[in-house]
């Protein structure tokens, strides 16, 4: 038997990760002919969704358009619940995507990567475990997702907190129970917004720690009954179809209409409607509501109103109206009863840009005004986004830069896949790409799908590998950049940016285009025989093939 911590396994290629993209990616290669070896931290599939099981989580994007939509069978087999799914159902939904195609055979678990080296003169990687444990391959895809990384702040005294500290994105797989317990939140972010009705419910009280009001629109979520559903999978190709024309990757296109092309009665009706029916889409209410300041402060007013009409208590109401930010600026939230939870008597609102945290102590929370006794702490704080994992893995290209050090003022990518001086190294869903801001699932597909056609086009046309040119990585960096500071979304202090993570450099991450914009951009490319990129010769590790 091999000894693999002194004879590194080889094989064509490496996945790293078992959510969405990591498994579609393992099915997609495998069944490409190539030998495969793929990697996951935890002890089973599921990505986001096997961490993220905190009470309340759910998919902000409606279940039918959350499924993968490589496979027509699989389309129509799985047979969805509600509109917006729980992490339980997807999580099932993905361990029946593993067991349906055989990937769990792949997969190393409960086994953390923390180097890739690149060699230069083979252009081959070897990819080491923490376990000490070494593979080569001549490419390596990080499917490690854009929030995978928790947020963990450093609070003066959280080690000596003698409760319970729980991170959303770290939640135990044991049932926590809360009952007739004192709780505190601290984060009212999309996590936080989704945990804290559940909390309230079953906690004897619930203290709710807010740095930054958010915008939250009500899910409008219901249960599918059979007929209506058996209809829905019916039009899955339409439904598609009308999708990955889409910016967001879903099947909602946004209004032609204008904000000011309507007159105060008609935008109020329109923004009602958009209400009533629920979710992100809100921001869709207009054509104009993500560009121009004015036509956005009028969605801002309107949401505004509402959280005044619903929240009894009008001190309580003021203190969560997000005043800093445009509607958009920063990730909209998808709730189920957030605002109503203030009306209940054992819910506390504390305004810490009032009175900041100044220290955690053995049974409480201490501000610069009170101290709060407490017997557990969730921590809904979020993710170091999109390059947070990448950047914790001692990732080396040509002439050993680290990949950490090369975005140490900001990430720089060509089109969110691949990294200058990083050949054969591939990025699903990283910064530069439309990830966090379109249908993930739709956009691990599609970058999985270029990957591997990708690959196939080198095999068959005899290169040993491809590498991003610096000038084209560059000029997609101007554009992603110049892109998001046309919108709304590009002014926002938020994880976007890497603003909730000191030290982090301020550069505006996702692709702000639109999915619709990318997937042309990206298949262009390669039909041009992967302009962009230079194309590396077997013998040589050269590039013989400039594409730019």
């Amino acid at each position: 038997m091999t000894d693999e911590r002194t004879n590194p396994t080889t094989v064509d290629a490496i996945v790293v990760g078992a959510g969405l993209a990591g498994l579609y990616a393992t099915h997609r290669l495998h069944s490409m002919g190539l030998s495969i070896q793929c990697f996951e931290a935890g002890s089973g599939v599921g990505g986001t969704w096997f961490w993220n099981r905190y009470p309340g989580a759910r998919c902000d994007v409606e279940s039918l358009d959350y499924s993968f939509s490589f496979s027509p069978e699989l389309q129509k087999e799985w047979r969805w619940t509600e509109r917006y799914a729980t992490q339980s159902e997807i999580l099932l939904y993905l361990e029946h995507v593993a067991g349906r195609y055989a990937l769990h055979q792949h997969y190393s678990f409960s086994t953390r990567i923390v180097s890739a080296h690149l060699d230069e003169s083979s252009l081959l990687w070897t990819v080491a475990s923490e376990d000490g444990r070494t593979w080569t391959a001549r490419f390596v895809i990080f499917a490690t997702g854009p929030l995978s990384t928790s947020n963990i702040p450093a609070i003066e005294g959280l080690g000596e907190f003698s409760g319970r500290i729980l991170h959303t994105g770290q939640w135990p797989r044991e049932e926590v129970d809360f009952a007739g317990l004192r709780v505190a939140v601290i984060g009212t972010g999309s996590s936080g917004i989704q945990a804290i009705p559940q909390i309230a419910q079953k906690a004897r009280h619930l203290f709710v720690f807010q740095r930054t009001p958010n915008f939250s629109i009500p899910a409008r979520n219901f249960a599918w009954d059979g007929e209506a559903l058996d209809e829905a999978l019916g039009s899955y190709d339409t439904r598609r179809a009308l999708s990955l024309a889409s910016k967001a990757g879903t099947p909602h296109p946004s209004s032609p209409t204008r904000t000011f092309d309507v007159n105060d009665e008609e935008r109020e009706a329109l923004f009602e409607a958009a209400w009533e029916r629920g979710g992100a889409t809100f921001s869709k209410t207009f054509a104009d509501q993500l560009v121009d300041p004015a036509a956005n402060q009028y969605a801002v007013d309107f949401v505004h109103r509402k959280i005044l009409s619903i929240v009894e208590d009008p001190e309580v109401a003021k203190k969560l109206l997000p005043i800093d930010h445009a509607i958009g600026a920063k990730r909209i939230c998808v709730d189920i009863g957030y605002f109503e939870t203030y009306n209940r008597d054992n819910v506390t609102l504390v305004d810490l840009n009032a009175t900041p945290i100044e220290t955690i102590e053995k049974t409480g929370i201490r501000t610069t005004a009170a101290f709060y006794e407490v017997d557990d702490i969730v921590l809904a704080t979020g993710f170091d986004a999109l390059t947070g994992t990448l950047n914790r893995i001692d990732i080396r290209g040509r002439r050993g830069q680290l990949l950490r050090d090369v975005w140490a003022d900001g990430p720089r990518t060509f089109l969110g896949l691949a990294v200058a001086g990083f050949p054969n190294l591939f990025i699903v869903n990283g910064p530069g790409s439309p990830s966090v801001l379109a249908n993930m699932v739709l956009t691990a597909e599609q970058h999985v799908d270029w990957i591997a056609n990708a690959i196939a086009y080198l095999s068959s046309s005899g290169f040993a590998g491809i590498e991003a040119n610096v000038d084209a990585q560059d000029a997609w960096g101007d554009h992603v950049s110049a892109t998001a500071a046309g919108t709304i979304i590009g002014k926002g202090h938020s994880w976007y940016t890497g603003a909730n993570i000191p030290g982090k450099s301020p550069v505006f991450m996702p692709y702000v285009g639109g999915l619709d914009v990318y997937r042309t951009r990206c298949d262009e490319l390669a039909a041009s025989d992967y302009g962009g990129f230079t194309l590396l010769d077997a013998a040589t590790s050269q590039g013989v093939t400039d594409s730019s």
